[in-house]
C-alpha cells in the first residue's frame, strides 16, 4: 500500500482518480483534451490507496473507449528508460490491465502493445497473464522465446524459470508451451522441478509434531518469531494449541499471555480469546495499554479481541468504546458489525470521532460505516455522504453507498445514479437496484451494462432484474 496524490473531490481528475462515477460523466462533458490529460495521469500514475483490493482498469478502459483515446501515452510509459530500473508491480501494472480490457473490446493496438511488453517489458508476467486471458494460441506461442530467453540455461536459471512456471497466475500460456517440440523440454522440466520442490517441503516440515507440550508450541512461535519477525507465527502456533491444550494448561497459558515474550505471548492471548476464557479480556487491555507493550503484542491482543463472539466481549466492548485509543475503536467496531439498536449512540459517535481524526480515507471506518447501515441509523447519512464524496478508496465508497441505501431516502434519484458508472462492480450491483429510472441516463446506462461482455454476472442479473423482473428469475 502506498499513498498516493489525491486531487481535491471537486476536481475532473479528483472524481476520475477515485473511480466515481461522476467522473465519467464529467469526463464526457468535458473538452476532449482536458478529459484524456486526466484520464491519462490516472492510468499512468496509479491512484489506488490499495491496489490489491481496489478496481480501476474496466472504468478507466471504457473511458478510453467513449473518448476514443489512443494508446501513445501508456505506451511511452511501458517503454519508458524506468522500466528497467524500476521494477516494480505497481507503476505498470494498471496501464496493464487497462490494456487487458481494451483487448477484449477488440482494440488490436491493445492487443499487440501487451504483446511487445510481454516479450520485452520488467513486468512481463502481468502482461503475460492478461494475454493468456485475451490472445490466441498462436500468438502466445509465438512469445515463447522471448520469456525463455529471460531465463539461462543453468542451475540458477532453470531454478528462476520453475519459480516463474509456478508462480503464473494464469497457465494457459505455459501448457501451451509445455507442448511445443522445441521448447516443450525445457518448460517440462521446469513444472516438474516445481512439483518436486513443493513434494520436498511438504516431507520436511518445521511446524509443531504430533505430542509437542503447549510449553513446545509456544517455544517454537517465540524462535519462529526471532528467525523470521514478519512471519505470522502466533496466528499458526495458537491453532495447534487448540489441539494439544488441556484444563490443566490453563495456568501456564495465563502466565504466558501476561508476561512471556512477545510471540508465545500473542500465541496464548489469541487461543484465550479463541475459546472465550473469563479472563482474557482483561489481559487483552492489559496488552494494549501497557506503556511498553510492542506492537507485537498490542496487534495480536486487538485482533483476539475482534475475533471473539461471546456476550461478555460486547458488554466490554460497550465499556470500551469511549476510549480514545486503539482498543476503543476496535470496541466500536465490534459493535458496529454485531451490536443491537441500543448501541447505535456509540456506533455513530465512534464514526465521527474517526472521521474528523483521520479523515474519510481511514480504513478503520470501514467497519463503522458497514455498521450505520446495518443499524440503519438516519442521522449517520450526513457523515456517510461526506465519506462517500471525498474518500480517495473506492471500496470504502461502495460501503458508504451501502450504508447510504439503508439510511438516506434520497439515495435512488442523488447517488445511486453515479454509481450507475463506479469503478467498482459491487457499487454498480447496488446502483442498478436502487437508482431511479425517472432519470433519463439511468435507462441508457441500464441497457449498456446489460449488454456489456466485460460486466459482472452479478451486476447483469440486477440490471434484468430492473429492466425484465420476469427475465431475472430464469
Amino acid at each position: 500500500m502506498f499513498d498516493p496524490d489525491i486531487a481535491p473531490s471537486g476536481t475532473l481528475l479528483g472524481l476520475l482518480q477515485r473511480g466515481r462515477g461522476d467522473g465519467t460523466l464529467h469526463a464526457l462533458a468535458a473538452p476532449r483534451a482536458e478529459a484524456l490529460a486526466a484520464l491519462h495521469h490516472c492510468v499512468l500514475h496509479d491512484p489506488r490507496r490499495d491496489w490489491q483490493v481496489e478496481n480501476r482498469s474496466l472504468y478507466y478502459a471504457r473511458l478510453c473507449l467513449d473518448l476514443d483515446a489512443d494508446l501513445d501515452e501508456i505506451e511511452q510509459h511501458l517503454f519508458h528508460p524506468d522500466d528497467l530500473v524500476n521494477t516494480d508491480e505497481e507503476r505498470t501494472g494498471l496501464a496493464l490491465a487497462v490494456l487487458g480490457h481494451l483487448a477484449a473490446y477488440d482494440r488490436l493496438d491493445a492487443l499487440l502493445l501487451l504483446r511487445r511488453y510481454a516479450a520485452a517489458g520488467s513486468n512481463w508476467e502481468w502482461a503475460l497473464d492478461e494475454l493468456a486471458l485475451r490472445d490466441d494460441d498462436a500468438g502466445l506461442r509465438a512469445l515463447a522465446p522471448a520469456v525463455l530467453d529471460r531465463f539461462p540455461e543453468t542451475p540458477d536459471g532453470a531454478a528462476e524459470l520453475a519459480a516463474a512456471a509456478r508462480g503464473a497466475y494464469e497457465p494457459r500460456p505455459w501448457r501451451l508451451w509445455a507442448d511445443d517440440p522445441v521448447y516443450g523440454p525445457r518448460v517440462r522440466a521446469a513444472q516438474e522441478q516445481s512439483a518436486f520442490d513443493r513434494w520436498q517441503r511438504q516431507l520436511r516440515p518445521s511446524g509443531p509434531r504430533p505430542g509437542w507440550s503447549v510449553h513446545d508450541v509456544l517455544a517454537w512461535a517465540q524462535r519462529e518469531h526471532d528467525l523470521r519477525p514478519g512471519t505470522r507465527r502466533p496466528d499458526a502456533a495458537a491453532r495447534c494449541l487448540a489441539a494439544v491444550a488441556g484444563p490443566e494448561d490453563r495456568p501456564e497459558l495465563l502466565a504466558a499471555a501476561a508476561s512471556a515474550p512477545d510471540a508465545a505471548r500473542a500465541t496464548a492471548l489469541r487461543h484465550l480469546a479463541d475459546i472465550g476464557d473469563p479472563e482474557v479480556l482483561d489481559l487483552i487491555e492489559a496488552a494494549v495499554t501497557e506503556p511498553d507493550a510492542s506492537e507485537t503484542v498490542s496487534g495480536a491482543a486487538l485482533s483476539a479481541f475482534e475475533r471473539m463472539r461471546g456476550v461478555a466481549a460486547l458488554d466490554r466492548a460497550r465499556i470500551w468504546a469511549h476510549r480514545p485509543d486503539a482498543l476503543g475503536a476496535a470496541a466500536a467496531a465490534m459493535l458496529a458489525s454485531r451490536g443491537g439498536q441500543y448501541d447505535t449512540g456509540l456506533v455513530l459517535a465512534a464514526l465521527r470521532r474517526t472521521v474528523r481524526a483521520e479523515g474519510p480515507h481511514s480504513q478503520a471506518l470501514w467497519t463503522l460505516v458497514d455498521g450505520a447501515g446495518r443499524l440503519a441509523i438516519t442521522c449517520a447519512a450526513p457523515v456517510l455522504r461526506h465519506v462517500y464524496r471525498e474518500t480517495a478508496s473506492s471500496h470504502l465508497r461502495g460501503r458508504a453507498a451501502r450504508a447510504l441505501a439503508a439510511t438516506d431516502p434520497t439515495f435512488a434519484a442523488g447517488f445511486a445514479v453515479e454509481c450507475l458508472w463506479d469503478c467498482e462492480e459491487t457499487t454498480r450491483e447496488l446502483a442498478a437496484h436502487h437508482a431511479a429510472t425517472a432519470d433519463a441516463r439511468v435507462v441508457e446506462q441500464l441497457r449498456r451494462l446489460a449488454a456489456d461482455p466485460a460486466e459482472e454476472a452479478e451486476v447483469q442479473t440486477a440490471v434484468r432484474s430492473r429492466i425484465d423482473p420476469d427475465a431475472a428469475e430464469v
